[in-house]
């Protein structure tokens, strides 16, 4: 007998959350719309995913609300919105597991909060003024543990440039909404 999709049996919210973003890839699209990614190229090119399995990504996280999809002169993007916001400490967290748990080699990205300039705990804390500042407050650098081997797509390039803002756009062109 197969697995079934849902768990309409399951009376839980975790449960109906996986139903959104658990599927595989949901949580590396969302990531990259913290770091600013925002069009269907760019999130093909650092994932490394199917066309057919990220457009139904995107169509997901669109109809469920988590994400806004826009059109401009340009192209089309997508942008999180206020509920896609919330998905924040879930996604640090999961990423501050990862890292303590199979990065052998230390931390692959370092997080830090831009206003006091000081490394985040583990929690997402920060250290200097005690606040748990939201993502469109936070620098994101490489780490001791990052394999600079690994990715040669424009995204990976511009987060090994230096610390960047999450939430904004990694790259100077115009065109880019």
């Amino acid at each position: 007998m197969g697995l079934g999709r849902g768990y309409a049996a399951q009376d839980c919210s975790l449960a109906h959350a996986l139903e959104t973003i658990g599927e595989r890839w949901t949580l590396l699209v969302l990531r990259d719309c913290f770091y600013g990614v925002r069009r269907f190229k760019d999130f093909q090119a650092h994932l490394d995913i199917p066309r057919a399995v990220l457009a139904d990504r995107l169509k997901t996280l669109t109809s469920t609300g988590a994400l806004e999809r826009r059109e401009h002169s340009t192209g089309v993007y997508y942008l999180l919105t206020e509920q896609g916001m919330e998905l924040w400490p879930a996604i640090f967290s999961l990423a501050q597991w990862g890292e303590r748990w199979l990065s052998p080699h230390g931390s692959r990205r370092v997080f830090s909060h831009a206003e006091c300039d000081t490394d985040l705990e583990t929690t997402g804390r920060c250290p200097t003024c005690g606040t748990f500042p939201g993502p469109g407050e936070l620098l994101v650098r490489e780490g001791p543990g990052a394999d600079r081997t690994l990715r040669d797509d424009r995204i990976s390039a511009a987060l090994r440039r230096g610390p960047h803002r999450l939430l904004t756009n990694p790259f100077p062109e115009p065109d880019y909404a």
